[in-house]
């Protein structure tokens, strides 16, 4: 290599030497950007909101006045959708994953399915709303009631739940399938024994994470007529109900600067609860990954 072929590599590396610090630093401050605002979203928050926090607070049913607002039946209420909305999504979509990986045939309308699960993932909330209120609502005349809201919350979480079952059941490696093939196993047999304990931690992981976006929507809930101000708790499904972000949004929408307070309140709750979710799901994937 002579001196003028050094020279050019020499070039070359140092523009992808500056490159790389170049994209370093842009990622590095994009990450300390975003963890900047959410730590001024969580001071602000946290500030506003902790006067009101207190245990008359989630005790206290919804009221006209602030300093005896509370948010009992929102939390009841948000309890009761999940309920409902955690059997028939995690049913529905750990069944159509086993179905669409392990038993549909490789052709044009299976690809078609599987193209829609993955678009209707991106579809607004909104949407899913309208259809919920059309179905349940009206067609099958279920009534604003929790069972409405909590089988409209499903068809919300329903496509998440789907893919992150394919990927974990396609993560399980080809040589269980065979071993268990070899003993003797039925296709059933080495499902139900082989997969889905090998493809537990990816399912329940992406199930719970669902969940904490159902427990944090607003729009399908609204639109189905969910309400935002009630003093009793639901005795059953077919009750009417309001949950944590509906009764944050009431607030909100008040004039008067103390509801805005307690909003702040709610949204402490609210985030308690999503971290206890998105936790619970990690230490799901960490057990169940130590065993493995």
């Amino acid at each position: 290599m002579n001196l003028v072929d050094k020279q050019i590599v020499q070039k070359s590396m140092g523009r992808r030497i500056l490159k790389n610090q170049l994209g370093r630093t842009v990622f590095f401050l994009a990450s300390v950007f975003g963890i900047a605002i959410l730590a001024v979203l969580f001071y602000r928050i946290l500030s506003e909101g902790m006067g009101y926090l207190d245990w008359n607070f989630l005790t206290n049913f919804a009221s006209r006045f602030p300093e005896e607002a509370g948010i009992k039946a929102a939390i009841i209420g948000s309890l009761w959708l999940m309920a409902v909305t955690a059997p028939v999504s995690l049913l529905l979509g750990v069944g159509t994953a086993i179905y669409l990986e392990e038993y549909a045939k490789d052709n044009k309308m299976t690809r078609f399915i599987q193209m829609n699960i993955s678009n209707l993932a991106g579809v607004p909330s909104v949407v899913f709303g309208l259809l919920g209120l059309t179905v349940f609502v009206r067609l099958m005349e279920m009534g604003r009631s929790i069972m409405a809201g909590g089988l409209t919350m499903s068809l919300l979480i329903l496509p998440i739940i789907v893919v992150s079952s394919q990927e974990a059941i396609r993560a399980i490696p080809k040589n269980q399938y065979e071993a268990s093939f070899a003993m003797g196993a039925t296709k059933w047999q080495t499902v139900l024994r082989v997969v889905l304990p090998a493809a537990i931690p990816g399912i329940l992981t992406g199930g719970i994470l669902a969940l904490s976006r159902a427990i944090g929507e607003t729009a399908p809930l609204l639109m189905i007529g969910a309400l935002s101000f009630i003093a009793y708790l639901p005795e059953n499904v077919w009750s009417g109900f309001t949950v944590l972000p509906i009764q944050i949004f009431h607030w909100t929408g008040r004039p008067q600067e103390e509801f805005h307070l307690v909003a702040s309140a709610g949204i402490i709750v609210l985030l308690v609860l999503l971290l206890l979710m998105n936790s619970i799901a990690v230490f799901i994937r960490n057990k169940f990954s130590k065993r493995s």
